[in-house]
């Protein structure tokens, strides 16, 4: 086992796509308690737990992560703009029944847009629905990579403890993981870091510290290399560069 699995605190299925899409969910999540005392979480948009099978195939992990960004059937369809049989409504029952039946811990996020789910109005109503449901706690998380929409933006300070004041004790900010990945087993450099960023955009100096533990002395010559490859493009936010992968190189064409 290496440095880096001994600092490993979760087994997260978090995937390019919606996790319980795969109907073999139950099946996974078991293999890998079977051979690992790390808990599992699972990260997920929480529209299928209205199905009962979904909700059995989830039971197993030990803690699983809904969003819900939305108190009201108008604000759900603005910010996560879901086909139209995915109704609000039907969300929320599937989160409620799924409360009721899970053992492990429900943790909620809740992503806050600037101008749109920030205002005492909107998060009045999230803590309404959130009543509901009745969730072990609550992460309040922000946008800060790069979203598909640009005019999307992250709440200000005054939105954060506006949310921690109206959705109580459970609330906690979550701020963006740090941290490396592990690329020592591929043998194209390159490649490996499309494959990460097709998934992941990453902050340049997550990046330039990953190259530096995988191969020192290389850095200037794989973010060059990965430049003129087509398959990246760096963009910035907030002061900040992000390392992503060109378009054509997401699964299906898109983000």
């Amino acid at each position: 086992m290496s440095s880096m699995s001994r600092d490993i605190d979760w087994v997260t299925f978090v995937g390019s796509g919606e996790p319980t899409l795969h109907s073999r969910i139950g099946e996974l999540i078991r293999s890998v308690k079977s051979f690992t005392t790390l808990p599992v979480a699972v990260i997920t948009n929480g529209s299928l737990l209205y199905q009962p099978e979904v909700r059995e195939e989830l039971s197993v992990a030990d803690a699983v992560l809904p969003t819900l960004d939305a108190g009201t059937p108008e604000l759900y369809r603005k910010i996560n703009r879901p086909h139209a049989q995915a109704t609000f409504e039907r969300l929320v029952n599937g989160l409620i029944s799924f409360q009721k039946e899970y053992k492990g811990k429900l943790w909620v996020e809740v992503m806050l847009v600037r101008g749109v789910n920030d205002s005492p109005a909107a998060i009045e109503d999230i803590a309404r629905t959130l009543g509901r449901i009745q969730p072990d706690a609550v992460h309040i998380n922000l946008p800060t990579r790069p979203p598909v929409e640009k005019w999307v933006e992250p709440t200000d300070d005054e939105g954060l403890m506006r949310a921690l004041s109206i959705l109580g004790n459970i609330a906690e900010v979550v701020h963006p993981a740090e941290g490396s990945f592990e690329l020592s087993k591929h043998e194209d450099i390159v490649d490996a870091v499309i494959e990460i960023i097709t998934r992941h955009p990453m902050r340049e100096d997550e990046l330039v510290r990953t190259l530096a533990h995988w191969s020192s002395g290389q850095v200037a010559q794989t973010l060059e290399a990965l430049k003129v490859s087509g398959k990246a493009q760096v963009v910035e936010r907030y002061g900040t560069l992000f390392w992503l992968a060109q378009p054509a190189h997401f699964p299906n064409g898109s983000k």
